[in-house]
């Protein structure tokens, strides 16, 4: 096991459902370790396995992906067992352009069945890989072909939607980027995924068997006991002691290379599950999209910090226009902050007169107030067909922790109903103690009207996944024009695990699946 894995230890695992390419380097991606050499696990000194290899990019009419197993050197002291895609963490960039039919054959190498969920994009409901919901998972030594077409351009991912809080964990995601058919050329374009790691996994695995488990069976218990338990939940994810960009760390992150006068675009994709504050050093800087989606008129700032929770993606450009060394680094007082930081370097030039500031008390950029204010496709007082409340919390369960969703776990909780053509307005509360909640809406995209009472003033903000803090409202809205039953529920894959997780259902859709109910191999959470 890579990490802590917090929905084995801390809750009972609630079951979600019944769930040839041209090949080139990729740009921000740490390109060492290319020799497929054979060590030992740490897990089974008898299985050898390589180590994992660079990130490669992957386009053309059909794309092949292989789940597999490898060793990741995360830095000079940690080599850990992972997951891969293409064996390499992150897996294999699929980059393909707006319009494009895209093929994407999927065998699985590993010990156990997986799927890949296409983050953030709106694919047929046959295609989104929740295990159990829209499709059986794929076993050992299977092959599953997906297909969709690239409709929308932007900052993507995919992952496996099989006992994600497991296999993400372990580094099975990769990214999506879909390139707009008339794309403003940049001089540079990186990509830089976050995660957190373990750097030694076997401390997650805690005895719980001396744990006061009275009183665990109401689960409205009182607010102390919510606390004490969310407290130790935090206490665990202090064990996640590596923070990691492109699964390596601290000085093993390779520098991002630039020239004087280049536009550079940097896409920041979270697959761990953590925020990350994140600061460019000596630029100014415009975020120019999230999730994919762009933000009207962005202003450029400067010595703030851009917060990035699990599931989001911010793409960000800067001039290089001040030629030397700096840091992109990620600021806190975790123990791993300091390994989530990359060089970017400008060619031909040696000063280095830039320090680590990861300490400083900087302002967070608000982003339900960046760039230009104009009305969206949604209003606050429009006439919507479907209204829905969705209160987040913390409880306990008869088997430890569990995160709900008014008050009831999946997959007892009430879903939206909806059907084609409907406006949507969902009130999203977080009532837990503690816990932030990303919330994570498949299929569709969603416009933010408000946050906590007051109208959104900035550009209008179209997102997929929402960082909801303890005490936060935001009120969001989106069209049911993907017909199917969707997911939504916390990017925290451990809390989805313990519970919090509900489905936007089409009525009018009729599903060509069918979960086999003897079938105990779907675990789509």
């Amino acid at each position: 096991m890579k990490k802590l894995l917090l929905g084995t230890v801390l809750a009972g695992v609630v079951a979600i459902g019944a769930a040839c390419s041209n090949n080139s380097s990729m740009q921000g991606h740490d390109m060492s370790n290319m020799n497929m050499k054979e060590e030992n696990t740490a897990q089974d000194s008898s299985k050898k396995l390589p180590l994992a290899t660079n990130t490669e990019v992957l386009s053309g009419k059909e794309i092949n992906l292989t789940a597999k197993e490898a060793l990741l050197q995360i830095n000079d002291q940690v080599k850990l067992p992972v997951y891969t895609y293409n064996g390499s963490v992150p897996g294999a960039q699929i980059r393909v352009k707006q319009g494009d039919n895209v093929k994407i054959v999927l065998k699985n190498e590993l010990p156990e069945p997986i799927t890949i969920h296409w983050h953030g994009y709106p694919v047929p409901n046959n295609q989104d890989g929740v295990p159990g919901v829209t499709m059986d998972a794929i076993k050992p030594g299977e092959t599953f072909t997906y297909e969709f077409t690239a409709t929308v351009p932007g900052t993507y991912w995919y992952h496996s939607h099989q006992k994600s809080a497991e296999q993400v964990d372990k580094g099975l995601y990769g990214t999506l980027i879909v390139e707009p058919k008339n794309e403003e050329k940049v001089d540079r374009d990186y990509t830089l995924v976050l995660d957190e790691w373990m750097s030694n996994p076997d401390e997650g695995n805690m005895d719980m068997s001396g744990m006061d488990h009275s009183n665990m069976n109401n689960e409205n218990s009182s607010d102390n006991q919510q606390m004490d338990m969310s407290s130790m939940g935090h206490d665990m994810m202090n064990m996640y002691d590596i923070f990691t960009i492109n699964g390596k760390s601290g000085s093993a992150v390779k520098p991002l290379k630039v020239k004087k006068g280049e536009k550079v675009r940097l896409r920041l994709v979270n697959a761990g599950y953590m925020s990350h504050k994140l600061h460019l050093h000596g630029h100014e800087f415009k975020i120019v999209a999230t999730d994919g989606q762009p933000l009207k008129n962005p202003q450029p700032i400067k010595d703030e910090l851009l917060n990035i929770a699990p599931g989001e993606r911010y793409d960000i450009e800067f001039i290089a226009n001040n030629p030397g060394e700096w840091l992109l680094e990620c600021h806190g007082d975790m123990e791993g902050a300091d390994g989530m930081k990359v060089k970017i370097q400008y060619e031909d030039q040696t000063n280095n007169t830039d320090k680590e500031n990861a300490k400083e008390n900087l302002p967070i950029v608000d982003m339900t107030k960046y760039g230009k204010h104009e009305l969206g496709q949604f209003t606050l007082d429009q006439k919507y067909d479907v209204e829905y409340t969705m209160d987040l919390g913390t409880a306990m369960g008869k088997d430890g922790m569990i995160f709900t969703i008014n008050g009831k776990t999946y997959p007892e909780t009430a879903p939206v109903n909806v059907k084609t053509g409907d406006l949507v307005k969902v009130k999203i509360v977080n009532n837990s103690p503690k816990d932030v909640h990303p919330m994570h809406l498949h299929g569709h995209f969603f416009q933010v009207l408000s946050k906590n009472g007051k109208p959104v003033t900035g550009s209008p903000l179209i997102k997929d996944s929402l960082n909801v803090n303890p005490g936060e409202e935001y009120v969001v809205a989106f069209k049911a024009d993907n017909p199917g039953n969707w997911m939504f529920h916390c990017h925290d894959l451990h809390h989805a695990s313990a519970g919090m997780v509900t489905e936007v259902k089409y009525t009018d859709y009729k599903s060509d699946y069918t979960p086999d109910p003897n079938d105990t191999t779907n675990k789509g959470e």
